[in-house]
């Protein structure tokens, strides 16, 4: 029968246990094992993996393209396998971490939801730790993206950041005191879907007015498609070097043109850009951080896109002129920051695959040591033969 004494002792233990879990995160830099680990970055186009040491220098990378979403979940399992497996042949591999396009639960081992692949409450840490018979952790990519930047990027030195990344959508992460804030249920940072326009355009979400609706990569095409389509002269330059097909507009294609002077191009990254000084705006009032990192596909504009952005911050921040301003700056890593990320990341389960090899080593060196003393006794205790 368990006494109160024991119930008490048990208790303290495991809250002890939580709070070094707690902490594990944010002294990782200063305490994870230097080992090479593989960080993977699942995308909707594609699957990039690379072996990163622990100065968060890339040793070696591979990508290949993502299944089609329509497959089965084994399927991108068998794609993450194949590269890790790939890497493990030239490198000594000691965990894995994944960062995913989608919503991971706080325990960083299921996909609850991704939006270009077949993931809907899939237990991928399980999975793929079988498989693989390495430690595994799997988070969003923008926490991977933000970590990274915050560990070897633009964000080094700040103690309350805000990462948000700029693709065809827009995602976000938050990091406190050197720890990524993934919310109750692990979904926090979901920026792209903060309503800014009511009844604005409809968003692939479900709802009308979305963030990412008007400061995106979606959102950047969307409108020069509209212009081109339109016949405007403001898009001559444009729809001349497409030929006239308003579906080859890419968003690179846009970037270019701005950056050669096109007065369209540049008037649809001020009006992109102002729409993300606005967000910002509306995070800093709820979070307070000292530094907002601008990543993703779309940040490769530079000032063209940051310059409005800025401008725009300093009309909508609340309090402006009577509070420090949150420094605005574009990321570093580029698109190897989600699998730097992960990586460095996944050094925190390192130690358990180090810890279960030591022990097995340590279980091997006692048993030749065992089985060299019976062949000892064994050979001294025979009996000499006669002649």
């Amino acid at each position: 029968m368990s006494t109160y004494r024991d119930f008490a002792h048990r208790g303290s233990a495991r809250a002890t246990v939580l709070r070094t879990v707690g902490t594990r995160e944010r002294r990782s830099h200063l305490t994870a094992p230097r080992v090479p680990t593989v960080g993977i970055d699942i995308g909707g186009t594609k699957v990039m993996a690379g072996v990163v040491d622990a100065d968060g220098v890339i040793l070696e990378k591979v990508r290949t393209e993502t299944p089609d979403k329509s497959k089965s979940p084994k399927v991108v399992e068998d794609t993450i396998c194949e590269l890790v497996l790939d890497l493990s042949d030239r490198h000594d591999v000691h965990a894995v971490g994944i960062g995913a396009a989608g919503w991971v639960d706080a325990d960083r081992s299921t996909v609850l939801f991704a939006p270009h692949l077949a993931w809907r409450n899939e237990p991928l840490r399980d999975a793929l730790s079988a498989r693989l018979a390495v430690p595994v952790l799997v988070d969003n990519d923008a926490n991977t993206a933000a970590w990274a930047e915050w560990r070897f990027g633009a964000g080094r030195g700040e103690d309350h950041l805000v990462m948000i990344t700029l693709g065809t959508g827009i995602g976000g992460a938050i990091l406190e005191d050197g720890r990524v804030k993934r919310g109750k249920f692990g979904v926090a940072g979901e920026f792209g879907h903060m309503q800014v326009v009511p009844g604005g355009h409809r968003c692939p979400c479900g709802n009308r007015g979305c963030w990412e609706q008007y400061s995106s990569g979606n959102a950047l095409v969307r409108e020069a498609r509209e212009l081109a389509a339109a016949d405007s002269p403001v898009a001559h330059t444009l729809i001349e070097r497409v030929g006239g097909s308003v579906g080859d507009i890419t968003g690179p294609l846009i970037t270019e043109l701005a950056r050669e002077g096109d007065p369209m191009c540049v008037e649809l990254f001020q009006d992109i850009g102002q729409w993300l000084g606005v967000g910002i705006a509306n995070l800093a009032a709820a979070l307070d951080p000292s530094c907002f990192v601008i990543g993703g596909g779309v940040s490769a504009a530079d000032d063209l896109l940051i310059g409005p952005a800025r401008d725009a911050f300093r009309r909508h921040l609340t309090g402006r002129g009577y509070r420090p301003e949150a420094r605005i700056t574009k990321a570093q890593l580029g698109p190897e920051a989600g699998m730097v990320g992960a990586a460095d990341l996944a050094r925190l389960v390192a130690r358990r695959f180090r810890r279960a090899n030591r022990r097995r080593v340590e279980r091997q060196e006692r048993y030749e040591r065992y089985a060299q003393a019976l062949r000892s006794s064994t050979s001294s205790a025979r009996p000499e033969q006669g002649p």
